[in-house]
């Protein structure tokens, strides 16, 4: 080889008016005695900037002059850059088909693969070039080689890319199963990047509907997840299975990929079609531990038709206990969410661990959401009795979520100045909260505003007894008025609060229909009790406080 041409950071003469397309420059370098095979930094000769200009001409006087013996010239035709490209590769490429049918009559290797495992086939392809491809697809060129590190072949580029019409070209004589890497097939292509008429074609030639990669994810779990709408539905229409586990890890369907990102159209789709055994099933997952996610519209939609908020347990599976649970972990630190107000005023069961995020804060918004949708029930009703309208609008507490509404309520009276009169207004009973440890911790302002709701006189004597330790200690100031028995006023409004129910004297107008002069309203309401204000102090995030609550908690009170 003559390498008395070859430059560092440019073309030889001769490549250099190749490139130019001029054929009677390259004719005049030649007659000169200037070679056609100098090469640059790049590894190109003049035939490889001929083909790439697409001037067949000077395709035509190169390959001549380079034509000695047949073997030497069929080694020139079939050189390669630095980077495994020939000529042929070139012009295929870019789409010079009269250079591409030159080429391949002077012996250019049709299946010539690059450095990276292209070819010019899936140059072709790449380029959109629908002549170049029809051509060497007629010559015979390897139509199901794999190309690239991926492992693609013509037909996943040609989907990828969504040329229809090359599409159709190769459906005829490629391998509609064929695999990449990861086990995809063109069909699963076209569903991931919503080429609709590409997977209508795909599907017409037979291919799979319910491929699955090596992931087990199948066609219409990606484009459920992608949000492409009409290959969501011409995949259900051409018998895509809807309840085909598409997960190694957990039994996750199509429809769970929708509720997660929130396709609503989609979404709506495949609730018709999905088997509700994943809603409540064991060893299944709801679709709503992956609507809350921030998804509150998909959270919205499952529960208006009839997808159960309390779901089932999934901590053997996700590590998750309920969809509520869930959501108030993902907004721990923030107010509640949109999907846990959607949750609760459904009538999600509510766990000591849900109950935590709402009594163990200083903030009472979720507790005041809870409140809104749950009423706590008098000591003596009965389940199917209503006490009020207002009762028939909220879901009654059960009686194993008012257990652990104790519960947790005992254990934080900490954080009492900020539920207690939260609890009290609602209707819960007071004396419910007269245990010894409520007590013992209890804030003085906090201690002495639950008194108010109750006749301290009739306290038991160990209450009495912790009660008048603390006086000694001086952690607790009482009121004067504790030191006697109580007032007939304060009997008076408790008795009251006993006939009427302490919720419907608490929350309702009913105070106001009652005949007594308007400045009692305040009194019978309890609002003349001034409530004390919480004394901040550093607590560990309710995340944490959760699992030290599991690992220490004992039940302090049992109804």
């Amino acid at each position: 080889m003559d390498f008395t041409e070859c430059y560092s950071d440019t073309v030889s003469i001769v490549a250099a008016a190749a490139r130019s397309g001029c054929r009677a420059q390259v004719q005049k370098l030649i007659r000169r005695g200037f070679s056609v095979k100098s090469r640059d930094n790049r590894g190109w000769n003049a035939l490889h900037e001929a083909a790439a200009a697409g001037s067949k001409d000077c395709v035509r006087e190169i390959l001549s002059a380079a034509a000695g013996c047949s073997r030497s010239s069929r080694a020139y035709v079939n050189s390669l850059t630095h980077e495994g490209e020939s000529a042929f590769y070139l012009a295929a490429q870019r789409g010079h088909l009269s250079v591409v049918k030159l080429l391949l009559k002077a012996h250019a290797n049709v299946d010539q693969p690059t450095n990276d495992l292209s070819c010019p086939l899936y140059a072709a392809v790449d380029g959109g070039h629908k002549e170049i491809v029809e051509y060497l697809v007629s010559k015979g060129a390897e139509v199901n080689g794999t190309h690239t590190a991926s492992c693609w072949t013509c037909l996943h580029q040609a989907v990828y890319k969504g040329y229809i019409e090359i599409v159709h070209i190769l459906v005829s004589v490629c391998h509609l199963e064929a695999l990449d890497d990861h086990k995809i097939t063109p069909l699963f292509v076209a569903a991931q990047y919503g080429q609709q008429k590409c997977l209508e074609i795909l599907i017409d030639a037979g291919a799979n509907v319910n491929a699955q990669a090596a992931d087990l994810a199948t066609p219409l779990m990606i484009a459920s997840q992608e949000g492409h709408v009409g290959c969501v539905a011409l995949l259900l229409d051409h018998g895509a299975d809807p309840n085909l586990t598409c997960s190694c890890d957990w039994p996750q369907l199509p429809i769970h990929a929708a509720a997660e990102f929130g396709h609503i159209g989609i979404l709506n789709r495949l609730i018709a079609v999905t088997d509700r055994v994943c809603d409540r099933g064991l060893g299944m997952v709801s679709p709503l531990y992956l609507a809350v996610r921030k998804q509150s519209k998909s959270v919205e939609l499952l529960l208006r038709e009839g997808y159960s908020s309390d779901a089932q347990d999934c901590t053997h599976i996700l590590g998750l206990r309920s969809p509520l649970s869930f959501a108030l972990f993902l907004t721990s630190d923030e107010p509640y969410s949109e999907s846990v107000r959607l949750l609760i005023a459904a009538g999600a069961t509510l766990s000591e661990d849900d109950l935590m995020y709402a009594l163990s804060t200083e903030k009472t918004d979720l507790l005041q959401l809870i409140l809104q949708h749950r009423w706590i029930p008098r000591p003596d009703w009965k389940r199917g009795t209503i006490s009020s309208p207002e009762h028939a609008k909220r879901t009654v507490l059960k009686l194993q979520e008012l257990r652990e509404l104790m519960c947790v309520a005992l254990s934080e009276v900490h954080f009492a100045a900020c539920w207690l009169p939260l609890l009290l207004q609602a209707g819960l009973e007071p004396s419910l909260l007269l245990q010894p440890n409520m007590l013992e911790e209890a804030d003085g302002g906090v201690l002495n505003y639950l008194l108010e709701f109750v006749n301290w006189s009739t306290l038991s004597p160990s209450l009495k007894l912790i009660l008048h330790q603390r006086k000694e200690e001086k952690t607790w100031t009482p009121h004067a008025h504790f030191e006697c028995v109580p007032c007939l006023s304060h009997l008076c409004r408790l008795k009251v609060r006993e006939i009427l129910g302490s919720d419907v004297l608490m929350r309702t107008d009913v105070v106001q229909q009652l005949p007594v002069p308007v400045n009692l309203y305040s009194y019978i309401q309890f609002t003349d009790i001034q409530q004390t204000s919480y004394t901040h102090s550093p607590h560990p995030p309710v995340s944490q406080r959760i699992q030290g609550y599991r690992s220490t908690h004992k039940h302090r009170h049992v109804l």
